[in-house]
């Protein structure tokens, strides 16, 4: 909080800081507050400044999307055993959902009010205002993410290495587990659609300061998708 002294002699007004988290009335998604600010973008470290804004503190996982299915009607994942599979495996709820295309991400985050983010606010949510190689800081560290060096061989739960490997914000799996879809368009690959973060298939040289290019159509075991709002969003 702070404290603000007005003009008339009056008692000072104690105004409440913003809440950092909160949790999204659709998704059931917590959020959390990336403050405006500069901060250092990209390989190069370039200064750059965005107002606030919300992102998901993971990325969306399977129970999150089976919501989505039941309340649209839309058709389930192959991999839950089947289209019409409504909900996949009780053990794998709470892992980031996969197969899931730029489109298919889309729709999703059109359902639950909200957006892909952009490269920028992907990045600034992962390292910080202060340009980290990684979302912990600057030396790679085991046991911080789902990388191959993890040796698990699939996706994880979200937030299973938290919290060592959080971000400044505290955003989860931000390294590893699942690349994630941005709405950033491929300018080296006409067509394709920018994804960040690497993920459990990749080494850890392939991290969130890495980025890649996929065709919006193309669907991955490793590939998934978190979500952004704007700061005037009512929760």
């Amino acid at each position: 909080s702070k404290i603000e002294v007005n003009s008339e002699g009056r008692p000072p007004i104690l105004i409440p800081k913003p809440p950092d988290i909160q949790v999204h009335p659709i998704t059931g998604k917590e959020m959390i507050r990336i403050p405006a600010g500069d901060f250092l973008y990209g390989h190069n470290k370039e200064k750059r400044y965005l107002p606030e804004f919300w992102i998901a503190k993971t990325p969306v996982t399977n129970a999150e999307y089976a919501l989505f299915v039941t309340a649209t009607g839309y058709r389930g994942l192959a991999h839950w055993l089947g289209w019409l599979k409504k909900s996949p495996k009780d053990e794998k709820l709470n892992h980031p959902v996969v197969n899931i295309s730029w489109h298919g991400a889309q729709l999703y985050a059109k359902w639950a009010n909200c957006k892909l983010p952009t490269e920028e606010e992907w990045e600034k949510a992962a390292r910080g205002t202060d340009g980290h190689i990684y979302p912990w800081g600057n030396s790679w560290q085991e046991k911080h993410c789902n990388t191959r060096e993890a040796g698990i061989g699939t996706t994880s739960p979200v937030g299973q290495f938290s919290p060592l490997g959080d971000s400044p914000y505290g955003c989860v799996d931000m390294v590893g587990n699942v690349w994630e879809w941005t709405s950033g368009k491929g300018l080296e690959v006409s067509g394709t659609r920018v994804v960040r973060g690497g993920s459990w298939l990749n080494r850890q040289a392939y991290t969130y300061s890495r980025l890649g290019f996929d065709g919006p159509g193309r669907k991955s075991k490793d590939l998934g998708f978190r979500l952004v709002s704007p700061i005037s969003s009512d929760f």
